[in-house]
């Protein structure tokens, strides 16, 4: 996926569109969701040009991550919330709506009207270790 220096968060990163912010450091900028699912949804963004999770190098993934725990730990301690929900997307069909690498950190409560749902396949143990062949991670 190429990266579109036009997104709305690349945008905010520049200062061409205000935000709320939460935290920043040299890699991270968190603020807050304009679109609240629950009060306290907050938006942790690279500050590196990159689409999805499959463009950031390990340093970069492990900054957006830490500040992702930072600002939960926050959020957590703010809003008291029954759970913390951490959502990232990638590409279209994986529910990104934002082309710059993001995760949400969202407080959750019961019966809030939020949902993930998926069709579940249980394959087996034996598909499952084929398609775990698959996978080779360097």
């Amino acid at each position: 996926m190429a990266y579109d220096h036009s997104n709305v968060f690349a945008r905010i990163l520049r200062g061409e569109i205000p935000c709320a912010r939460v935290y920043e450091d040299e890699d991270t900028l968190a603020f807050m969701d304009a679109g609240q699912v629950n009060p306290g949804h907050v938006i942790v963004a690279s500050k590196h040009p990159c689409a999805t999770i499959l463009d950031l190098t390990d340093d970069q993934a492990a900054a957006l991550f830490r500040t992702a725990a930072k600002v939960a730990r926050a959020v957590d301690a703010a809003f008291a919330p029954a759970g913390i929900t951490i959502l990232q997307a990638n590409q279209p069909a994986g529910w990104q709506t934002v082309p710059h690498v993001h995760l949400h950190v969202l407080p959750r409560h019961e019966n809030d009207g939020v949902a993930l749902v998926w069709p579940r396949k249980e394959p087996g143990m034996e598909v499952l270790t084929e398609l775990a062949g698959r996978i080779r991670v360097a």
